[in-house]
């Protein structure tokens, strides 16, 4: 698979999907079905949930093809 690279973002925080790295273990959809579903394009949706929310469910991503940043740690 190519090295590809999505970002999501809600304003606040930007998740960031590298599909290569996925496992497809389902743990995000079925722990914040709101923002991550993957039957739907895009299959993730950053204004479902809180910044809060997001944050946790994305740490809980066991292959790492999920990952975030707050934006204002981002911004100049």
């Amino acid at each position: 698979m190519r090295d590809i690279t999505k970002k999501y973002t809600n304003g606040a925080v930007t998740i960031i999907w590298q599909p290569a790295k996925c496992i497809h273990s389902g743990i995000c959809f079925r722990g914040l079905p709101q923002v991550f579903n993957p039957t739907i394009r895009p299959w993730i949706e950053p204004l479902g949930a809180t910044t809060e929310e997001i944050i946790a469910q994305v740490k809980n991503c066991p292959s790492g093809a999920l990952s975030y940043t707050l934006n204002s740690d981002t911004a100049s």
